[in-house]
């Protein structure tokens, strides 16, 4: 079965629009050529290809309190069970959660040794 891949970039816009106000931050494609805001060479968000989701970097103990407190805007799937990442649906979601995510994101990338 062949993946789907339908994504608008302009689904990305409010997203990409925050997270490059952080240091270091850069435009960047990834997976099937989707939109994403890379950290240096790290990924800190990209729009999935089928369109649906983002998928941003968070960490272990911030996803938790962002499935708990937003369990209809944030997700996760078995592929980031054992990765910092949580998905998030395109559209159901405001400024301030988008920057809280992606504000633990940064914060995780740039906290590496």
């Amino acid at each position: 079965m062949a993946k789907e891949i339908n994504f608008n970039p302009a689904d990305f816009a409010l997203v990409r629009e925050i997270a490059l106000q952080f240091p270091d931050a850069s435009d960047s494609l990834s997976h099937y050529d989707t939109p994403s805001v890379k950290i240096k060479k790290n990924l800190l968000c990209r729009l999935h290809e089928g369109g649906e989701w983002l998928a941003m970097r968070t960490d272990f103990e911030s996803r938790e309190l962002f499935l708990e407190k937003y369990p209809e805007s944030c997700f996760i799937n078995a592929h980031f069970l054992n990765y910092p990442y949580i998905g998030v649906y395109v559209g159901n979601y405001n400024r301030e959660l988008l920057k809280a995510i992606l504000e633990s994101g940064y914060r995780a990338i740039t906290a590496k040794k």
